[in-house]
């Protein structure tokens, strides 16, 4: 049964300034990072004893993904992309990895109501441990990619494929700081993860995920605003980054990533994680009263 609780209690002592606080926090999460290991193994058995294949869907599920999109796109929609196959994989890899983070960053303090009423820790550890264990997860989905690389297109390998772990690193910056929200917000309002089910599939087709820059442009000629408010999704720039170190131009060359439109993600993922984080310490104290 969904709860919805306001978000409203009384501090005994005036919080403590922001920089102070993010500092804190800081430290929080390094000195407990041998509790992170633990919940991040103890995440990624239990993920895997659930189901049959356990983590070997990470490499079999983008497969699955990737020819629901051909089929849907290719065939019906009869759109013609050089490669499409890699051009929805460069997309749908980084998506899963996202999707799954924030999925279990929802629930990562409502379902460990015994543990935080039991053990006094500092709770950012715990959507902190989910998300770190989406980036092991994310590393069994580059094990697909590399197999459609070599066996189908290895006229599209190219050196800018070294940079994908920077561009990880921003993705997880942003998906840091997404959980965190979500993480908090789940304690007062139960309805954080339906909602985010229905939120986070409009995401991605408002994304370059299925499309790219070409179809934006289109748009721009009959909605030009629409189009601009799509420019600004932060997995715009994400996703164009890893097209182009993985798929490469349309014409098949090497293509290096928006440098620029990367930076302008990482400083704002950058802000976004920290305001997050000062979002999360100060409701953090209500956590044990409400679960």
């Amino acid at each position: 049964m969904n709860r919805t609780v306001t978000i409203g209690y009384r501090a005994s002592a005036a919080p403590p300034h922001p920089i102070r606080q993010l500092g804190g926090a800081l430290a929080e999460v390094w000195d407990r990072r041998r509790l992170i290991r633990y919940l991040v193994q103890a995440d990624l058995k239990k993920k895997g004893a659930d189901t049959l294949l356990g983590n070997v869907w990470w490499v079999l599920d983008p497969f699955l993904q990737m020819i629901v999109y051909v089929i849907l796109v290719s065939v019906i929609a009869a759109r013609t992309q050089p490669d499409y196959p890699l051009f929805i994989f460069a997309a749908i890899l980084p998506w899963k990895w996202f999707t799954s983070s924030i999925g279990d960053a929802i629930t990562s303090v409502s379902s460990q109501e015994r543990l935080i009423k039991q053990i006094q820790f500092p709770k950012l550890v715990l959507p902190t441990a989910a998300t770190v264990a989406g980036v092991v997860n994310f590393a069994f989905g580059l094990i697909p990619l590399v197999g459609l690389l070599l066996l189908f297109y290895r006229d599209r390998l190219s050196p800018w494929l070294l940079c994908l772990p920077l561009i990880a690193v921003v993705q997880f910056v942003f998906t840091l700081g997404l959980g965190y929200l979500v993480a908090a917000l789940n304690v007062f309002y139960r309805d954080v993860g339906n909602v985010s089910r229905h939120a986070l599939r409009i995401w991605f087709y408002l994304s370059p995920g299925l499309y790219g820059p070409e179809q934006l442009r289109t748009l721009a000629e009959s909605h030009p605003t629409v189009a601009h408010l799509m420019t600004l999704n932060p997995f715009y720039a994400l996703f164009q980054a890893y097209r182009a170190v993985i798929y490469g131009s349309t014409d098949g060359g090497p293509a290096a990533p928006d440098w620029s439109g990367l930076a302008a993600v990482f400083l704002f993922s950058l802000a976004f994680l920290a305001a997050a984080t000062l979002v999360f310490k100060r409701l953090e104290p209500a956590f044990a009263k409400v679960l």
